[in-house]
């Protein structure tokens, strides 16, 4: 009964973390983007985040928190949140989960601790500007 069930792969669908400047916070941080470079607009887009880790021994983690997009068109981007600079020396987590058509995808991007720094940057597409991506 499992092998009847297919389940599709994602492409072309992916998270970056870019740093901005912030007038809130009056320095520069972090925002976590999905990025959509596929040929096909992504449906009922749900976003599922935490952050997870060890910080001097002991087990931390984040309330998770929730995002809903009704549509992410093609080849175009959104910006989901912040990530507070605290929190970059855990586990980031992103549960992205979409309709292209009548077909449900389903993938956990996992930004690993300390990966979110200005020496691991590289170009994002569609962006055009240097962040982190995990694919």
């Amino acid at each position: 009964m499992k092998k009847d069930i297919t389940i599709p792969e994602v492409e072309n669908v992916f998270l970056a973390a870019v740093q901005e400047w912030s007038d809130d916070f009056m320095e520069k941080v972090w925002y976590a983007y999905l990025v959509n470079d596929s040929d096909f607009n992504l449906d009922s887009v749900m976003v599922v985040s935490k952050a997870f880790g060890t910080i001097d021994g002991e087990m931390k983690k984040t309330s998770v928190l929730r995002h809903a997009f009704v549509e992410v068109p093609a080849v175009s981007v959104v910006k989901i949140e912040m990530i507070e600079k605290s929190l970059l020396v855990l586990n980031n987590e992103f549960m992205v989960t979409f309709f292209i058509g009548n077909t449900l995808y389903d993938k956990k991007f996992i930004f690993k601790s300390n990966l979110i720094n200005e020496n691991n940057t590289e170009e994002v597409p569609i962006l055009f500007v240097e962040g982190i991506m995990v694919k």
